[in-house]
């Protein structure tokens, strides 16, 4: 399953870049589950984040390594990749564009994903999308001015 969502920011796309750092990680974390980064060595080919999900009753842990990093005048991306992940997801590949818009930035998270079965791939969908939802308001005053 593929989402795209596209938050559009008021600032140069290097400093929305050179931004992408734990701090940044620690506040896109959203109410629930609540996210504790227990590492974050950076968004570079090679390194490693690992998040633990807390679900009240039990927690899951979500380990995703950094496979690709390119970086254009016009974007950079970076794209990591579940190594570990909760139970409900099979698969994960997530991508982080940051594109030139004049002197605005784009930032785009484009993700693909599977569950166990098709059918629960739709249902993961909403509540996905809502988490990613979530990031746009907190992208937007993060990377203000």
């Amino acid at each position: 399953m593929k989402m795209a969502l596209d938050t559009l920011v008021e600032q140069d796309f290097r400093r929305v870049w050179a931004g992408f750092d734990r701090r940044l990680f620690n506040t896109l974390s959203p109410p629930f589950p609540p996210v504790r980064v227990v590492r974050f060595d950076g968004c570079l080919r090679g390194d490693t984040v690992h998040l633990q999900l807390n679900f009240l009753f039990f927690r899951q842990d979500w380990i995703s390594r950094i496979i690709d990093q390119q970086e254009t005048g016009q974007e950079i991306y970076f794209i990591d990749e579940g190594t570990k992940l909760p139970f409900f997801l099979s698969y994960w590949q997530h991508k982080h564009r940051i594109i030139r818009h004049g002197s605005q930035t784009r930032i785009v998270d484009e993700i693909t994903y599977r569950t166990p079965t098709r059918f629960t791939d739709f249902l993961l969908y909403p509540v996905l999308y809502g988490l990613f939802a979530y990031r746009k308001p907190v992208y937007k005053r993060y990377f203000h001015g």
